[in-house]
Parts: C-alpha cells; structure tokens; sequence
C-alpha cells in the first residue's frame, strides 16, 4: 500500500477554522485525515503510519494514536497489531447501506434546520456557507471546496439545535466521502442539491427541505450505482 507523501501537504492550523476555537493536537490529525480523505490524498486500503503522521501535522506520538483510535471508532480506518492503522476499504454494498442510514439522517437535519431559518444570523450564516461553496467550486480548489461543505453542514446542524443528531450526522457521513470520490459527476450534483437544500430551508418549508435533504443522498446513491456499472462492465469486457 502506498505511503504518506510528507513532502507536499501543509500542516492543519490547530484552531477551528469557523469558530477560531483551539483544537487539542489529536483533533489536528483526525481532522487532517478526514480532510485528506475527500481531497483524496489518501486512499482507501493506504497504510498510516505514525512518524509519517508526527511529520505532516507536526505532532507527537501519543496524538497520532489518540486520532487512530477515534477513527477506529468511527469506522475509518482499521487497526491491527502487526500492519498498524489502514484506511479502511468500504464494499460497494457497505457503501450503499451507510447511504441508506445517511439519507433518514439527512432528510431530519435539513427538516429540523427550518427550525431557524427566521433567524438573521442563521440566515447570514447558511447563505455565507453557501457562497463559500460556490466560490471554492467555481476555483476548483478541492480541499477549501471539503472545508466549505463542512462548514455548510455544521450551520445546518447548529441551526437545528439538536445535540443527539449532530453526533448522529458526524459519525455516519463521514465513511462514504471518499468512496463518492469515484464517481466524476458527483461535484454537480453536490452543487445542484445544496442549492436546492438551501432553498427550501430558508423558505420554511419543513417537508419540502426533508425532500431536499434525501434527494441529495437519492442522487448521490443513483451516481454511485451507475458508475459502479460502468466500472464492471469495463472490467468485464
């Protein structure tokens, strides 16, 4: 498996980039990962190794492993006492019933964000995200394009206020990223949909931003299936 390349990457700043708030070393690294991961600068099956990590977000060691261990957790990456940590490699099948969870949770969180959407600060917020978006879209820039869809996400979690369900969310969403990574037409999509979402949203219109948020993941679960038939019959022929 491929090792990290330390040679081209930039430390993460070890403060939250929408609130400003410190974040502990461990954060740096699970955060830099799942960075990666939609950056695709890593890979699923790529070995992690500890003093690759220690070098690219310049932290110790215990830090690398606390990050392991969350990501461990979390289902990312699995560990072993022989190979040490490795992006886990999601099944087609495992790919499609983590989409199945996300698209309930999805549909909740775009329905339960109307909640605020008659709140001026939400609403300067979620159409700030939404432009920081765009913006990164329009630049082709891969990695402020995944920091603006995260920051996208987190107005709508804070804007639906429910505690449970921004855990919900975080843990199960994450895992497929990279394996959206395939198909070439999912950034359209992407943008298509947040449009929509935010749309409805704003409008105050509860189903029809629940519609919204599950036709997102409907999209991206129709994508995948197409891509993933064009990629066997390509193997086949």
């Amino acid at each position: 498996m491929p090792h990290i390349a330390t040679d081209k990457v930039q430390p993460m700043k070890n403060t939250d980039s929408a609130s400003g708030a410190r974040i502990s070393a461990s954060d740096v690294v699970f955060r830099g990962i799942m960075r990666g991961l939609e950056a695709q600068q890593f890979v699923p099956g790529q070995r992690l190794v500890e003093t690759d990590l220690m070098v690219r977000f310049n932290v110790g060691r215990n830090s690398v492993r606390e990050a392991m261990q969350r990501l461990a957790a979390e289902g990312m990456v699995d560990l072993s006492r022989h190979k040490g940590a490795t992006i886990r490699v999601l099944s087609p099948q495992e790919t499609l019933d983590l989409l199945d969870i996300v698209e309930r949770i999805l549909g909740l969180l775009t329905r339960k964000a109307v909640r605020s959407s008659n709140n001026p600060a939400y609403i300067e917020e979620l159409q700030l995200a939404m432009h920081r978006l765009e913006e990164a879209d329009e630049q082709r820039d891969v990695l402020a394009f995944s920091d603006a869809r995260l920051y996208f996400y987190r107005v709508l979690l804070n804007m639906g206020g429910n505690v449970d369900l921004k855990r919900l969310f975080t843990t199960v969403h994450i895992p497929v990223l990279y394996a959206q990574q395939r198909v070439p037409a999912l950034q359209k999509i992407r943008m298509t949909d947040y449009r929509r979402i935010v749309t409805t949203v704003l409008a105050g219109d509860e189903d029809e931003a629940d519609r919204a948020g599950a036709l997102h993941v409907q999209n991206v679960r129709q994508a995948l299936l197409e891509q993933l038939a064009q990629n066997q019959a390509t193997y086949t022929h």
